[in-house]
């Protein structure tokens, strides 16, 4: 009787065990709980947000987190190791651009703390030839539209006809044809306000018509129409102050109008208006210095007034102002020269003074100053022919000096010399075509010659 309580006992013991273990599960095998798998958060920074804006980040598509203050954002957390993430920008802020870095991959055995949401704002520029200032304005990130800041520059100097920025978005140069100098400026990164380097403005040559910088953001340089020549400088990485390049200035051909380098930072083109050719140069990479090819090739029209590169590098661009044409190169990735394309130069409206290439590498604009309009053209990715877009040319205001796109490739702009404003066009990124902004803005003074846009970063 005993051993069959005492089987029954070990039975029923058992069975509480078994019971126990199917309803506590957690218990090892030393009778101690088992830890929870580890967690993990994703965060970053915000940098660049305006005070007074929002922007609103997503994590992996879903609700968004609304930001309103630049710093550290916490946007996930207890994600288990193998969680994949993707950050994106639900809703930008009014009037800026933010962009996320370090925004995917997969969720490993530590946090994730180096995502990055950059915001910046776009500003415009443009040299009024008339009224001896320059006018700066916010750029609208979503709609293209200008707003003028509240104050603009003055030029100490006389006709300034021509403004660029360098590619950080820190300094801004202004060529003044009247006083034979060039114009420094540092760039407010909120604000857009600019304020004059120390020492500025430079010495240029004799009537100095355009300025460019160079992709490294390290050598200026400025054709002088009457003198027949370039001058080229280094930058100031710190201040935007300019020195004079050992050997400067050099010579281009007769009266040169527009100067531009290629994307490479190795070749630099001059166009000549009254001797009808282009000037090519190799660039030292080290001292800035221009070094002219063995032959200059004459261009496929009459008295050029400007040159631009696609940013593929592989082919470039000439407005002829006599002929009313524009002439297209292909560029030898080796030595720079130019040879041009077979193709008949496109016909563009009459007296094209200015020309210039979208970001993207799709399309050409050129404004007609007569014409009252900007052509616009595709470029053939294999040969560098033109074909005008569907719907060119589109509307300017009064006489169309120079046009510019923006470093998205969003939206163009045109300055109007005698319409004394500004055309701000939306571009269709798949045919080119241009859309006008639903109004032209005024420009702070008279005479507007040349526009610019510039992202600081």
């Amino acid at each position: 009787m005993k051993t069959i309580f005492a089987k029954l006992l070990r039975f029923a013991c058992s069975l509480t065990i078994l019971f126990l273990t199917a309803c506590g599960g957690g218990t090892t095998a030393g009778g101690t709980t088992a830890p929870p798998p580890a967690t993990y958060s994703i965060s970053g920074t915000v940098t660049g947000l305006q005070a007074g804006h929002s922007v609103t980040i997503l994590y992996n598509g879903g609700s968004g987190k609304t930001v309103t203050a630049n710093g550290a954002v916490t946007l996930a957390t207890s994600l288990t190791t193998g969680t994949g993430y993707s950050v994106t920008i639900g809703t930008q802020p009014v009037g800026q651009t933010c962009k996320v870095v370090y925004g995917t991959g997969t969720v490993g055995t530590a946090n994730i703390t180096n995502v990055q949401v950059n915001c910046v704002t776009l500003f415009a520029y443009v040299a009024n030839y008339g009224s001896n200032n320059v006018s700066a304005y916010t750029v609208d990130a979503t709609t293209g539209a200008l707003t003028l800041v509240s104050s603009t520059a003055p030029v100490p100097g006389s006709q300034p006809v021509f403004v660029t920025v360098d590619p950080s978005g820190k300094f801004a140069y202004v060529v003044n044809q009247g006083s034979n100098n060039v114009s420094a400026y540092t760039i407010n990164a909120s604000s857009g306000a600019l304020t004059a380097v120390t020492g500025s403005p430079f010495a240029a040559g004799s009537s100095p018509d355009s300025v460019t910088v160079d992709p490294s953001g390290k050598f200026v340089y400025v054709t002088n129409s009457v003198s027949s020549n370039v001058s080229a400088y280094t930058i100031d990485a710190n201040s935007g102050a300019l020195t004079p390049v050992t050997g400067s200035p050099f010579t281009a051909g007769s009266n040169p109008y527009s100067v531009t380098v290629d994307p490479s930072g190795k070749f630099a083109y001059v166009a000549n208006n009254t001797s009808n050719d282009v000037s090519a140069y190799t660039i030292d990479a080290t001292s800035g210095a221009l070094t002219l090819a063995a032959s200059t090739p004459p261009v496929s029209g009459s008295f050029p007034t400007a040159v631009a590169v696609d940013p593929s590098g592989k082919f470039a661009y000439v407005t002829n102002q006599g002929s009313n044409n524009v002439s297209a190169y292909t560029i030898d990735a080796t030595s720079g020269a130019l040879t041009l394309v077979a193709s008949t130069p496109s016909v563009s409206g009459s007296s094209p003074y200015a020309v210039t290439t979208d970001p993207r590498g799709g399309f050409v604009y050129v404004p007609n100053y007569v014409n009252n309009n900007v052509s616009a053209y595709s470029i053939n990715a294999s040969s560098g022919a033109l074909t005008p877009v569907t719907g060119s040319p589109f509307t300017t205001g009064s006489n169309p000096y120079s046009v510019t796109v923006d470093p998205s490739g969003t939206f163009a702009y045109v300055a109007n010399y005698t319409g004394g404003n500004v055309s701000a066009y939306t571009i269709d990124a798949a045919s080119g075509a241009l859309t006008l902004v639903s109004s032209t803005t005024p420009v702070l003074g008279s005479g507007p010659s040349s526009v610019t846009v510039a992202q600081p970063k």
